[in-house]
């Protein structure tokens, strides 16, 4: 059986060109930058962080105001950090905060602080830690 032509005009060619070798290597290119722009995206968002904070006691000392002890691991102990502590009310709010200034020391160290809330506290947690202290907590 012999194979009937198309209309040029309303198909188009039948056979496709190839991509140019310019075109080949810059699509290549691009490629390699996503796929690297990727990797690193993912190993800032999931490699080990440079400060992290646990909460490991807390203690309700009236209707106000929560004493929660945390533990903060760093990678640069010489350096001061700030870390967030918040009190939580019964309903899941965040009932209060507090930043807390860690001075430099030793690479683990644990801290306690006294957090006041507008609602009657039933936990706390460590919301997070930064190397990026505020000026108004720096000592210096």
């Amino acid at each position: 059986m012999a194979q009937r032509a198309l209309p040029e005009g309303r198909y188009g060619r039948s056979g496709r060109k190839p991509l140019a070798k310019p075109v080949r290597w810059a699509l290549l290119a691009v490629a390699v930058v996503v796929g690297a722009v990727v990797a690193f995206v993912g190993y800032r968002n999931l490699g080990t962080k440079p400060i992290e904070a646990e909460q490991t006691a807390f203690q309700i000392l009236d209707s106000e105001r929560l004493e929660v002890t945390f533990q903060v691991s760093r990678d640069q102990p010489e350096r001061p950090a700030v870390c967030i502590i918040r009190a939580r009310s019964k309903d899941g709010d965040e009932a209060g905060r507090r930043e807390v200034l860690v001075p430099p020391g030793n690479s683990t160290v644990v801290e306690t602080t006294v957090v006041r809330g507008s609602k009657p506290p039933v936990t706390g947690d460590v919301f997070g830690c930064s190397y990026q202290v505020p000026a108004y907590l720096s000592t210096s």
